[in-house]
């Protein structure tokens, strides 16, 4: 089974952001959990505007396999089983 991906949806600037990341940066060799983080407005001027467009009003949201899994704060023990029951 291939490892699960968590990504946090950031912008520039938000403090909440920093730290949601460095907890996800903890978590992610413990629960073997691959970690992107993406900044929405970047994504934006890149010319993906969807996420900026459905998330960007209550950054940082948290996707677990491309789907919302937790916003603003880490729902850390609803994460670690949602993990848990991907294994096998």
């Amino acid at each position: 089974m291939e490892r699960a991906r968590v990504e946090l949806l950031t912008r520039a600037g938000c403090v909440i952001c920093q730290r949601l990341a460095g907890e996800l940066m903890a978590l992610a060799d413990e629960l073997g959990f691959e970690l992107a983080v993406t900044d929405v407005d970047e994504a934006a001027a890149a010319g993906e505007p969807a996420l900026r467009a459905e998330f960007g009003d209550r950054l940082p949201v948290v996707l677990l396999d491309g789907v919302e899994h937790s916003y603003w704060e880490l729902d850390e023990p609803r994460l670690r089983r949602d993990l848990a029951a991907r294994r096998p």
